[in-house]
């Protein structure tokens, strides 16, 4: 899971690349880069790292340009800690693209194969994000018929690359000499939006995975990218659109509103924090009808996603609510981080438990998932030890049982606690003395409820079933075993260009 952004602005957009960014940077820990356009040139700036510690005065500097585009990294599956696969990534031909992605390709290896031996191109990462864009710079060179592009060869373009590719994917890029262009995989698994600022000098752009980048860069939300839809604006500003896939169908990802998404995002006309809000409906009504109400003293939410959630259920049960468990902002998330002993030990460093909240009460905890189980496991003991006298637990999604393969680390069964257990074996797992999960029905209408239009989700790893149509149990077998042999070494310092790139007579 990534963050990216773009901008095609009147000023200078390098700091308003970086703030956007900050506001994405829950969508990704492990690295940041930013790439803008100034006269004949693209520079570019990214290594690994929170947004604020990548970029400095001296990096900002180095990124004049009045378009550009942004990503904050989430390492998806088998892909490798090498600084060279942060984006924004950069193609030379035809045209010269600097390019971002938030997704997974599930046919990427196949791709790969196809442009080494058919279109000639050499792909230097492991990358899916660089195949994806090589794909899309061959297409652009079919589409263009001799040296120029326009809008109708764009659009031919992007049709031609959902032909191809599988799988999910949001991308922004920027086309030297010509503007951005921004697209959607024919599910629109992964969100993309687009807001609009006028200024003295003209009106800006900028296309962004989530509402509140755009919001808190004083851009006004206009709509979504929609499923399969590419956008163009050209570098004056003007803005032209075209529905480039057949049978496109929004079937978004429901772990974006249960988990990834910032509360106050709108994705795909749905409010993430009345969408939690709803979970934590449907979620009493699940705990009344499986637990004795009159045994809890009090609901506490696991910081941070799950807050609504377990705030809706205290109120819809009419039980105390309270905030026993404080998060140390400045660790990473746990869930992110490569390593499993990294994770346990961050869990402590992470949340502090109040004693005085615990002590002596029977204590429902509310999670917005359990994945691993890992961090589960650990604040119940901690729960424990802080003094309560049970210890119940209630997640606002499904079981996971399934490995996701469009964007989420959850590649092999075996890590999944879910996975051959029932729940009163997963609660004896985690140390809880009873467990409830939501249904994954009770899930889905809670988001439908906000937006009746939306009939299907991407759901995977709660009921296995691949909206693209393309996963087989080998695949997911070499995917596992492609995790295996990723290693967690990671390259210091960062990446600096300033690239001559190839301009309309390329």
């Amino acid at each position: 899971m990534c963050g990216i952004v773009g901008v095609i602005g009147r000023g200078p957009v390098n700091q308003l690349l970086y703030d956007s960014l900050l506001l994405l940077q829950h969508r990704g820990q492990d690295a940041a880069g930013i790439a803008t356009s100034h006269g004949n040139h693209f520079n570019m700036y990214k290594a690994h790292g929170l947004v604020r510690d990548v970029f400095r005065t001296r990096n900002m500097r180095s990124l004049p340009g009045t378009s550009g585009v942004g990503q904050v990294r989430y390492p998806t599956a088998g892909s490798s800690s090498s600084e060279e696969e942060a984006q924004p990534f950069y193609v030379n031909a035809p045209f010269g693209i600097v390019f971002a992605h938030n997704g997974n390709l599930t046919n990427w290896r196949e791709l790969r194969e196809a442009l080494y031996r058919v279109d000639r191109r050499h792909i230097n990462t492991n990358s899916d994000s660089e195949v994806l864009l090589n794909v899309l710079a061959h297409e652009l060179q079919s589409a263009a018929n001799g040296v120029s592009l326009d809008d109708d060869a764009i659009f031919r373009a992007v049709t031609q690359v959902h032909n191809r590719v599988k799988g999910a994917y949001a991308v922004v890029a920027q086309i030297s000499g010509y503007g951005m262009l921004a697209f959607r995989d024919p599910h629109g698994i992964r969100p993309l939006c687009i807001g609009r600022q006028e200024t003295d000098e003209g009106v800006e752009w900028m296309v962004a995975s989530e509402s509140v980048a755009l919001e808190g860069s004083g851009f006004v939300f206009v709509r979504d990218v929609l499923p399969g839809e590419a956008v163009f604006i050209d570098l004056d500003g003007r803005l032209v659109s075209r529905q480039c896939a057949e049978n496109a169908r929004l079937v978004p990802c429901i772990f974006e509103y249960v988990y990834f998404a910032r509360p106050d995002s709108l994705i795909d006309g749905v409010s993430v924090y009345d969408a939690r809000l709803r979970m934590g409906e449907y979620l009493a009504d699940k705990v009344a009808r499986n637990m004795r109400i009159g045994d809890i003293d009090v609901v506490m939410p696991i910081p941070d996603s799950s807050r609504p959630a377990a705030m809706q259920l205290a109120s819809r049960l009419n039980l105390d609510y309270r905030e026993g468990l404080i998060k140390n902002r400045y660790v990473g998330r746990t869930f992110i981080m490569p390593g499993q002993a990294v994770r346990r030990k961050s869990v402590r460093q992470k949340l502090n438990a109040i004693g005085q909240e615990f002590k002596g009460k029977n204590v429902l905890l509310v999670d917005d998932s359990i994945v691993r189980g890992t961090t589960s496991r650990e604040i119940v003991d901690m729960a424990r030890a802080a003094g309560a006298n049970k210890v119940y637990f209630a997640s606002a999604a499904p079981p996971v049982r399934f490995p996701n393969v469009y964007g989420i680390d959850m590649p092999t069964q075996k890590e999944l606690i879910a996975t051959g257990r029932s729940d009163e074996e997963i609660a004896r797992a985690i140390g809880a003395d009873s467990l409830v999960y939501q249904d994954l029905a009770d899930m889905q209408q809670a988001v439908r409820d906000i937006n009746p239009s939306i009939t299907r989700f991407e759901a995977s790893c709660f009921d296995g079933e691949y909206i693209t149509g393309d996963i087989t149990p080998e695949y997911l077998e070499r995917l596992g075993q492609s995790r295996a042999s990723t290693g967690d070494d990671e390259a210091a310092g960062g990446l600096q260009f300033n690239m001559g790139y190839a301009t309309n007579d390329a």
